[in-house]
């Protein structure tokens, strides 16, 4: 069994938790309403910004037996630059404020699936975060495009309002593919080990993040009259 096998089937029900979430479910079925979508793409800005830094960090501290890693740390930080204003230009197509998504800040499990992160390079093993990479980018691949899709026939929004869905769940196929490959260079049981608990604790805040959208104030978003 490969590591990225042995990592989804340690993580399956940890997948079945987030995958659970009612908003998800009422977003492939098409019937999420679009301010719940703005909320959605605010929690998805206030992450992924973060996602350059992380691998910034990343590179800066992994261990010298790791040095094969910054080639795909490099390509991997090239190609997700930007992806941040993708989600806000999103946001102005869909109807709302990007302006007021980016002041406003994170949900509390959003914040924490962040400093989750960040804990887990700075102070645990910064090569668990590829545990993060193979949450956000599995389920991404896994949901994405159709989410896009069914969400967009039902609003009627137009198709420049689902850049951030459509590229990811284009880009990270490949990144998938990528990930896969890292995976079974790093067999130092520490090093699995830390990617399948930083695996296990971003399931856990991503699920709490889709939950958190039926409590959030969509409003907010909303362009001022």
């Amino acid at each position: 069994m490969s590591h990225i096998e042995e990592l989804t089937a340690a993580t399956a029900a940890d997948r079945e938790r987030l995958l659970a979430a009612p908003v998800i479910g009422q977003a492939l079925a098409g019937a999420i309403p679009r301010e719940t979508y703005l909320a959605f793409l605010a929690e998805a800005y206030h992450h992924v910004r973060h996602t350059v830094p992380l691998l910034m960090a990343v590179g800066s501290r992994v261990a010298d037996r790791h040095a094969w890693l910054q080639g795909p740390l490099l390509h991997y930080l090239e190609e997700e630059c930007g992806h941040d204003e993708w989600i806000l230009n999103d946001i102005a197509a869909a109807g709302g404020d990007p302006a007021r998504a980016q002041a406003q800040g994170p949900g509390l499990a959003t914040e924490a699936m962040v400093a989750y992160a960040y804990d887990t390079v700075l102070r645990r093993n910064p090569v668990g975060f590829f545990g993060m990479v193979f949450v956000l980018e599995g389920t991404s691949v896994a949901l994405a495009l159709t989410a896009a899709e069914r969400i967009q026939h039902a609003l009627g929004l137009p198709a420049r309002a689902f850049t951030y869905l459509r590229s990811h769940g284009q880009l990270d196929q490949q990144h998938v593919g990528d990930l896969g490959g890292i995976l079974e260079r790093l067999d130092d049981p520490a090093d699995r080990a830390a990617i399948t608990r930083c695996a296990r604790g971003v399931y856990w805040l991503y699920g709490e993040m889709f939950r958190g959208l039926r409590l959030a104030a969509p409003a907010a978003l909303r362009r001022s009259a």
